[in-house]
């Protein structure tokens, strides 16, 4: 197995503070999608981030090489929703973990 970060990239630098009610739906969609890779155990980390020129999402993913990776994005909701978003999809030569202590899902 191997690990990725996950960049999604927004259709716009103003969103989410400009969501249309379409695009949070997707979003919620995305929630549960990455949730429930969560739960399966191949997202390790995964949220929004807010930066000085926008915000974006971020994923830490295991996956077995980086097609399984890019299939993992292209299967989220709010990229096939069509509404403009996508995933920048990196390799991570190595990762530290901290010891599991529980679930923070």
């Amino acid at each position: 197995m191997a690990y990725f970060f996950m960049k999604l990239v927004p259709p716009r630098s103003t969103f989410p503070h400009d969501g249309t009610g379409e695009e949070m739906a997707a979003m919620k969609r995305h929630a549960e999608y990455w949730h429930q890779n969560a739960l399966a155990g191949s997202a390790i980390a995964v949220g929004p981030v807010f930066a000085g020129d926008g915000a974006f999402g971020i994923a830490v993913v295991e996956a077995a090489d980086q097609v399984a990776a890019q299939a993992l994005a292209d299967a989220d909701p709010i990229v096939s929703s069509g509404l403009g978003f996508r995933f920048d999809v990196s390799p991570m030569p190595s990762i530290i973990l901290r010891p599991q202590t529980g679930t923070a899902i």
